[in-house]
């Protein structure tokens, strides 16, 4: 059953519309106190900034310890609640669990920036954009909180105690990434995406981003491992120019095309796209959407509240750094990835 700790913080989570519990409190303090002063560990810091670098990481562990705390609150109470409270409260907590989930990579993410930028916001919001309650409020602290298309979700059917984590990609995991990924005839070794189905291997999925923009890559894992991902450019035209005219000739010279012979199906298919050209997007759609995304989850993650969590995180990190608009670029013929990017809005 669930623990006299775990039942108290249910009932702080959702006391009174505007008015939270402790521990819900807490975490809206840490969440405004994070988020205005993140650029006191931008880097280069000056040694004013110091200490006051420490206490934003003490207060970030503070806020990424309660923020794990609800996620497994959730995953307990949907594996212990009878099933008349778990179908009548378990919306609002897969609510907050998906929110945390975003609001925690995206502290994580503003510990790891090397560059000092300032978090840009929405314009004024109209009132019906933010929803009540403690979920609410995280929304309208999140960059993209405006947005309101992607914070309504109903929830699935069938509860899950899934849990996940949702983190920025770090350094060794780009040296491994790299270092696994290996050349297309490689494709059956143990890789950060391991699991993921179609387009391709995860060179062919992330090389460029690994290469051009890792600071805006953030990685989704459950019990299992990796289990999905979300990439992005800040500025579109300048990674798209890069791609085309630094990297992927370095790639084309280090896999040429005869590889493909007798190769798995999987290096083939990446060798084909390292080698096809790519097409232009047009200067129309660079002006008004300057921000490029890709995102992409393994078949296992049936939760798409756990994908519209990796979407939210990612936008908020554009959005913070200047981003009006973004895009993403996939094959019409490509029925799974139309599929996915529809049921995230």
């Amino acid at each position: 059953p669930l623990t006299l700790g775990e039942v108290r913080m249910l009932v702080e989570l959702f006391y009174l519309p505007y008015h939270h519990g402790p521990q819900a409190q807490h975490l809206l303090e840490h969440f405004r106190w994070l988020r205005a002063n993140s650029l006191s560990v931008a880097v280069p810091a000056t040694a004013t900034d110091a200490s006051r670098g420490t206490q934003w990481r003490g207060r970030a562990q503070s806020f990424q310890l309660l923020c794990a705390q609800i996620c497994r609150l959730h995953s307990h109470f949907v594996s212990s609640a009878g099933r008349a409270l778990l179908y009548d409260l378990h919306p609002y907590l897969w609510d907050i669990r998906n929110m945390l989930l975003a609001a925690s990579a995206f502290i994580l993410w503003l510990g790891c920036q090397s560059i000092a930028a300032p978090i840009l916001l929405g314009g004024d919001a109209e009132p019906w954009t933010h929803r009540g309650g403690l979920f609410g409020e995280l929304q309208a602290l999140l960059p993209v909180g405006n947005s309101c298309d992607l914070f309504y979700h109903p929830p699935p059917l069938f509860p899950s105690s899934q849990l996940y984590l949702l983190r920025p990609l770090l350094p060794p995991d780009k040296v491994r990434a790299m270092a696994r990924r290996g050349g297309p005839h490689h494709s059956g070794q143990s890789s950060p995406l391991r699991g993921l189905r179609a387009p391709a291997l995860a060179g062919r999925l992330l090389g460029s981003f690994l290469s051009l923009s890792p600071e805006y890559t953030f990685v989704l894992e459950d019990e299992g491992g990796p289990c999905g991902y979300a990439a992005g450019a800040l500025c579109a035209e300048g990674f798209l120019r890069q791609r085309d005219s630094n990297w992927l000739p370095a790639v084309r010279q280090k896999y040429p095309q005869d590889l493909s012979a007798g190769g798995p199906a999987l290096g083939q298919e990446a060798l084909l796209f390292f080698h096809a050209e790519l097409p232009a997007v047009p200067l129309p759609v660079l002006r008004r959407f300057p921000s490029l995304v890709q995102l992409g989850t393994a078949p296992r993650v049936l939760d798409v509240g756990a994908s519209r969590s990796l979407a939210i995180c990612l936008l908020s990190a554009l959005r913070a750094n200047g981003s009006r608009g973004v895009f993403c670029q996939v094959s019409a013929t490509d029925r799974q990835q139309l599929s996915f990017y529809g049921k995230l809005g």
